[in-house]
């Protein structure tokens, strides 16, 4: 990456079942006013000197606000008058993917992004729906739960993996989860806890699915020169990869992630690495439900293709071990879908600052975001961040 771009500043909300007494636009305040203050920037419109914020990206999505162009009601929360301003409908890595983009283009050297979601407001299955053919699939009810289901049970089917193997994910992500103060859901479980829970689509469980959750997480990226001035503790962007599957489930095998893998080794490529499994400390992968963990690591190659069971039961996820894999709790613990990726981003940068706190990996120094967007994991994103 012949220009270096840097995450600046992180700001998240607590996120929560329902956040009543906020609505998207005091979300979105809440979080950019936090990393105003914390790298003391303002707006460039707002400046003379042409040291501020140039552009806002909003990740963020119609359907689940209920209005066409609805960031159109935000931009004063956002700062986004008299400036370049994107709206990325997908998870939040692709936000600072574009983010990124935007900076390594020369057009813009300091950049906010802002994810917001209140899922407790509209109906997710619903939502969820208007993601599949019109025309096929629409009419049958089909929402990516459902779509989870076929992909989970293939999973085993095909690599022998088993819902014990997913529970221990939730067991691990929820303990996790308890160190992490903007989680919703912390617990101190047991494998049979996750599997005597409510069955929702087999073979996923209530414990194994992501929960509703609303809040919001803001960033802020800038070249290396202003980065420099406005931290002494910069976090590198080193690598960045993306890739989209097939549409219709049943044009690819969903026991196995090949977009994932290409996403993977570009950011690998572009980050140098040769070696994820040594060279990364620490991963936040998109969990939405327990088995994408494991379905999602084979993808990203920390571990062999069918062998995701085999590294939760090694241990080598957990906090303290070789690899630990979402130390934050993930969003099994609680995070809405879009913002989660941009939060996740956020935790990765909080590890290589040594400001985790109690989910604190010891020494990380390379960290491993990935996240996806659509039924299945059709669209991946991977990006590698360094100090």
């Amino acid at each position: 990456m012949a220009q270096k771009v840097a995450i600046v500043a992180e700001a998240q909300t607590k996120y929560e079942a329902s956040k009543r007494n906020q609505n998207n636009n005091e979300l979105i305040y809440e979080v950019v006013e936090n990393v105003l203050q914390k790298t003391g920037l303002r707006f460039e419109d707002q400046v003379t000197d042409g040291f501020g914020i140039d552009k806002v990206v909003d990740c963020s999505e119609d359907f689940w606000q209920g209005r066409t162009i609805s960031n159109i009601v935000l931009h004063p929360e956002m700062g986004a008058f008299a400036l370049d301003e994107t709206k990325v409908c997908a998870d939040g890595t692709q936000a600072v993917y574009h983010a990124t983009m935007d900076i390594l283009s020369g057009a813009h050297e300091i950049v906010l992004v802002v994810a917001h979601r209140k899922e407790s407001e509209t109906l997710r299955s619903v939502v969820e729906n208007c993601g599949f053919d019109s025309i096929y699939l629409q009419p049958l009810g089909f929402d990516f739960l459902a779509a989870a289901a076929l992909q989970a049970k293939r999973y085993m089917y095909k690599y022998g993996l088993t819902q014990e193997q997913f529970a221990k994910v939730v067991v691990k992500n929820l303990k996790n989860a308890r160190n992490n103060p903007y989680a919703q859901r912390t617990m101190d479980i047991t494998v049979g806890d996750v599997l005597s829970s409510k069955m929702i689509a087999y073979p996923i469980k209530l414990l194994d699915a992501k929960p509703v959750a609303d809040g919001a997480c803001a960033l802020i990226l800038a070249i290396a020169e202003k980065a420099k001035r406005i931290t002494d503790k910069p976090v590198w962007i080193r690598g960045l990869g993306n890739c989209y599957d097939a549409h219709y489930l049943g044009d690819r095998d969903l026991a196995d992630c090949d977009s994932l893998v290409l996403a993977a080794k570009r950011a690998y490529q572009m980050a140098g690495i040769t070696n994820p499994c040594k060279e990364v400390d620490v991963a936040e992968i998109c969990d939405e439900y327990s088995y994408q963990e494991l379905l999602w690591a084979e993808g990203l190659g920390l571990c062999d293709r069918g062998k995701g069971g085999e590294l939760i039961d090694s241990g080598v996820t957990e906090i303290g071990c070789e690899l630990p894999i979402n130390p934050s709790g993930g969003l099994l613990s609680g995070v809405p879908s879009g913002v989660a990726g941009v939060s996740q981003v956020a935790e990765a940068f909080l590890q290589l600052r040594g400001e985790a706190g109690g989910r604190q990996v010891d020494g990380a120094k390379v960290a491993l975001v990935q996240g996806a967007t659509g039924a299945c994991g059709q669209s991946h994103c991977v990006i590698i961040l360094g100090r």
